[in-house]
């Protein structure tokens, strides 16, 4: 297989997809701003990390150059600075088009999000909408993946949540009522992986949910079950929410804005059958959830457990 570029590859949904390509034989190149952030692949076997600024144009071009396909997963959910989501989403996502086109690549892999269109209600869901169109008006080979919530055992949601649980008495619980359809980073993974040799996934935009919808009150309560520290769950009305949003989005880490607020207007859902060609059907959160938020000694009987049904 020829070489495939992976920007994005040392994070949560790239280290699956890296993993994946590895075991498919793939040459793969995963450029990043520090090697020591992606240590964690630094020993699979076929997988070259190179330190490199993929927002400069010329870098982005010396990376493409002479791959088989370029995969790009950079995102992000809050902005640290102003403009960051236009610069992230919209020109990164320009800036590759260019280089691929500039390389001789004409495969091109984008990760989206559901809800995403220019002119969504959040700014995140907004520049997602507008990096979509600079892809599919490429003229490449391109495939737009569009997830729901992503969970697994690196998950900066479900895990948040766990913490929070630990940490407070009462959980203050904006946008309760929000509805999400939780996809497990291993068939988002799979997914990529199946539709980047697919002649028929060209030109197409995939929708990937799980099994089920949850009000995001449900997950934060489930989770609370999971870890064993089941704790009192305060539903917010519009005015507290954001209020709390202002609030959080002034300290590091930003765990919740008022740009989150508005993504949070529209259903995360499908509305659509989980793709045949990507593999399925997709795995329920209950099924990997509690291998990595349980206490120590629920994993072990969730082991033996999953191990009997010989998974």
């Amino acid at each position: 297989m020829q070489r495939i570029v992976v920007l994005g590859g040392s994070g949560f949904v790239g280290r699956h997809i890296v993993a994946r390509l590895v075991a498919s034989g793939a040459r793969t190149v995963v450029p990043t701003r520090s090697r020591e952030r992606a240590r964690h692949l630094l020993m699979l076997p076929t997988v070259d990390v190179v330190e490199a600024n993929i927002h400069d144009p010329i870098t982005l071009e010396r990376l493409a150059a002479g791959a088989g396909a370029v995969i790009n997963l950079v995102g992000i959910i809050s902005e640290v600075r102003h403009g960051e989501f236009d610069r992230v989403h919209v020109e990164l996502a320009r800036k590759t088009v260019a280089a691929c086109r500039a390389g001789g690549v004409q495969r091109l892999v984008h990760m989206s999000a559901l809800n995403a269109h220019p002119q969504g209600p959040s700014r995140y869901l907004a520049t997602k909408g507008e990096a979509e169109a600079i892809v599919a008006a490429s003229g490449l080979d391109w495939t737009i993946f569009r997830p729901s919530i992503v969970f697994g055992r690196e998950d900066s949601f479900l895990n948040l949540f766990a913490r929070l649980e630990a940490l407070l008495p009462v959980i203050m619980l904006a946008c309760p009522n929000a509805r999400f359809q939780p996809v497990w980073v291993g068939d988002v993974a799979e997914a990529f992986v199946r539709a980047l040799g697919a002649e028929r996934a060209w030109g197409e935009r995939y929708a990937l949910c799980g099994p089920r919808v949850y009000t995001l009150r449900e997950l934060v309560a489930y989770v609370g079950e999971v870890t064993s520290h089941n704790r009192p769950i305060l539903p917010l009305g519009p005015r507290l929410a954001r209020l709390q949003a202002r609030i959080l989005e002034l300290l590091p880490g930003k765990l919740l804005t008022r740009d989150n607020l508005a993504s949070m207007t529209v259903d995360n859902v499908c509305d659509c059958a989980y793709p045949d060609l990507l593999g399925g059907p997709p795995t329920a959160l209950e099924a990997v959830v509690p291998a990595y938020l349980a206490p120590a000694s629920a994993r072990s009987r969730y082991a033996r457990l999953r191990a009997q049904g010989g998974r």
